[in-house]
Order: C-alpha cells, then structure tokens, then sequence
C-alpha cells in the first residue's frame, strides 16, 4: 500500500526538486550590468575658414570676329585677266599683295590720252606766255594810261594755265584708274570668300570678296547688369580676360584685354556686352610650338578679371542654403549662421564679413543639421570612457606583473 502510494506521488516530488533547483538558480543569478543608451550623432566633415584675397571673374561666352573686315569692290571696270592663286576662301594674304587684274589697255590708252592732252596744254601756255611778254613790248610806250589786260593776254594766259591744269587731272585720274586695275589686299588678312571667276566681266562697283584682317580679333561678351559691379570701373573696364575654348582634342587657352564697353542694354535679353581684343590671333607675327591659332567664328569660353577684395572666404556652393552656412562650434554643436554673400559663380560661393579665420564650416549637407546639434566630426577620435580607462589601467597592470614574473624566471 505505501510502496503503491510512493510510486504514485514519485512525479510530483521529481516536480517539486526541480522547481526547488530553479528558485535556487534564479535567486542566485547575477544582475546584468546596466549601460546608459548611448547617442548616435551625425558624422560631418568640416574645412577651416581661410580668408584670403581673391579677384571677382565674371564668366562669359562670345564668338570671335575680325576687328576689321571688308568687301574687295571694283572701281574700274573690264574683264578679269588674272586671279592670284591666294584668292580663294581661306588664303592668306598681306597689305598690298595683287589678287585680281582687269584687263588694262583700254585703261593704258586713256592715259596715253591724257599724257598727250597735258602736253599739248602745256605748250599751248608757254606759247600764250610768248604772246604775252611781245604784248607788253607793244604797249610799253602806250601814253593813254594803263595798258589793257586784253592787250596784254592777260586772260588768255589764265585760260591756258587752267586747262594745263585740268589736262594735268585727267592725267592723274588716267593713273588712278590704271592703277586700280590690279586689285591689292588693304591689310594683312585671311580671304573669307570669293565671289567672281576668271574671265568674268565686272562692272564698277561689282564685289569681289570678303577679306578679315588678322591682326586683331575681337569677341563680344555678355554679362547681367549685376555682373557690372564686380568690375574695376563699369565706364572704363580695362581688364584682362582669358579665353578658352576645345581645339583638335585639346582645352586651349589665350589671353586677351578688355577693350571697351558697348554701353547699351541689349533689349532682347537686357545684357551688357563688353568687347575683348586678341592680338595676332592666328600666331602670324609669333609662331609657338604648344600654341593654337584662334581662329574666327569660333565659340569661346571667357573668364573675365574682376575687382580684388580682401577677406573673402571662398565655399562650395552646397555648403550654403538659404543664405546659411553650418559652423561646428568647439564644443562639436552646430551653429547655423547668416552669412553676408559678396557673388556666387557655378561652383563657388564667395562670402564676406561673416567668419573669423580659423573657424571650422561643415561641408556636409545643409539639411541634415539644425541649430544647437551634437556632431562628430570625421576623422576625429572618440574621447576615452571611464569604462576604457579601468580597463586600460588593468591590461597595464596585468602586462607590469607578467613582466615582473618573468624576470624573476630569468
């Protein structure tokens, strides 16, 4: 009976050791160790004020022309005899040099005409000038006052020395039009196109071709009304300027000057253009191995020099939003400040009287910051924990007893 009664309560005090043996585990189970929730703060990258001294440029675009250009008209007319081989689209050519003859001897016999007219003029004046000085012996004892100008040829001694001198016109005028047969160059330049052929009969006036001169080049540059104000002298901006522009696979550069202003609004799109000059654009006058030539009709980048202002903290353009700029203070917080913009270009933003040297400007994205907040600065190691210094200090004794051991072992 008893033996069935202790088989029968066997499972329940197997249940109730185990449920004895876990009390006794639980109460004796150490407390985990409590750590503080630790903040996570927003990594930021930062770059030190540096103000320095920098010139305001103004960007711009232009196309480059000729300073000067011009259309080779006749003053003569006939047939063209002879085309020099130069006188065609892309020849170049110097001041002087023959391009085209019309066919002269109708031009030659004119002035052989007024050769003979002259002459003749002349010897009819030293023939009247005879008549003259016989005419003054007649009337040299003339008692009836003086002499008469009629009696003395007087008159027919002007009529003679006036078409002496008109014949001596019509000489001259015989030269010029012979002369004018051969068409020169009037400048050194570069022959934008030709018009007529050879043989063909031009008329006065008739246009031959289209010459630019290849001394001088300049190139028209637009800038915003603001854009002025940048400059040294809005009325007289004498400035330099360097031009650039992608030539036979290479970024090529020249440097130019600012010539003048055009003084006008332009109504279309309300710019200001400013006229920059090259000299020698096409490197006649001085030949460079690593050098291009600016050729017209290309399209150029400018960057025009501005005016130097001192204390001027130059920064990317992301860094500043709504006229702010995130400054990381010494304590790691984040002070967003209104800063005083001088000009702002593509990439840069140039600010003015807003930071003191040495302050340090988060570069990281404006948004993502705000007023008074805790950052950590990139590359900036974190400070040691009270928890890192006793560990540290118990590794340096463990290390100084180990080394104590083994020097008594030796």
């Amino acid at each position: 009976m008893i033996k069935t009664i202790l088989r029968r309560l066997a499972p329940l005090f197997i249940l109730i050791v185990f449920i004895g043996l876990a009390m006794l585990l639980m109460s004796t189970k150490e407390t985990p160790e409590q750590k503080e929730d630790t903040e996570v703060l927003t990594i930021v990258d930062v770059m030190t004020v540096k103000p320095q001294t920098v010139s305001l440029n103004l960007p711009s675009y232009g196309v480059v022309n000729p300073k000067y250009k011009t259309q080779l008209v006749t003053e003569v007319k006939g047939r063209l005899q002879s085309i020099s081989d130069h006188f065609v689209a892309g020849g170049m050519v110097t001041a002087g040099e023959k391009l085209a003859v019309i066919e002269p001897s109708d031009y030659e016999a004119d002035l052989m005409q007024a050769e003979a007219a002259l002459a003749q003029a002349k010897a009819m004046l030293d023939e009247e000038i005879a008549r003259g000085e016989v005419a003054k012996i007649e009337f040299k004892d003339f008692e009836n006052g003086v002499a008469p100008e009629l009696g003395l040829r007087i008159p027919q001694l002007k009529k003679e020395q006036a078409n002496v001198k008109s014949a001596q016109a019509a000489l001259a005028r015989a030269q010029r039009n012979l002369e004018r047969t051969v068409i020169r160059a009037p400048f050194d330049g570069i022959i934008k196109e030709r018009i007529v052929d050879l043989g063909q009969y031009v008329t006065l006036g008739t246009i031959l071709g289209e010459l630019y001169d290849v001394n001088t080049a300049e190139i028209r540059l637009p800038l915003t009304n603001n854009d002025l104000a940048y400059l040294e002298s809005v009325d007289n901006p004498d400035t330099h300027v360097t031009l650039s522009a992608s030539l036979a696979g290479k970024d090529i550069s020249w440097q130019g000057k600012i010539i003048r202003s055009e003084n006008m609004i332009d109504e279309q799109n309300r710019m200001v253009y400013l006229v920059a000059e090259v000299v020698d654009p096409y490197l006649i006058k001085q030949q460079t191995t690593d050098q291009l030539p600016l050729k017209y009709g290309s399209f150029v980048n400018a960057v025009i020099k501005g005016r130097t202002v001192d204390g001027i903290v130059k920064l990317p353009r992301h860094v500043v939003r709504n006229d702010q700029v995130a400054v990381v203070k010494d304590d790691n917080t984040i002070e967003m400040r209104k800063v005083k913009i001088v000009k702002t270009d593509i990439d840069h933003v140039y600010i003015k009287d807003s930071f003191t040297a040495g302050e340090r400007i988060s570069v990281t994205n404006v948004a993502n910051l705000s007023d008074k907040q805790k950052v950590k600065i990139l590359g900036e190691s974190d400070e040691a924990t009270p928890e890192n210094d006793i560990s540290n200090d118990a590794v340096s004794t463990k290390a100084t007893q180990e080394t104590h051991s083994g020097t008594g072992e030796l």
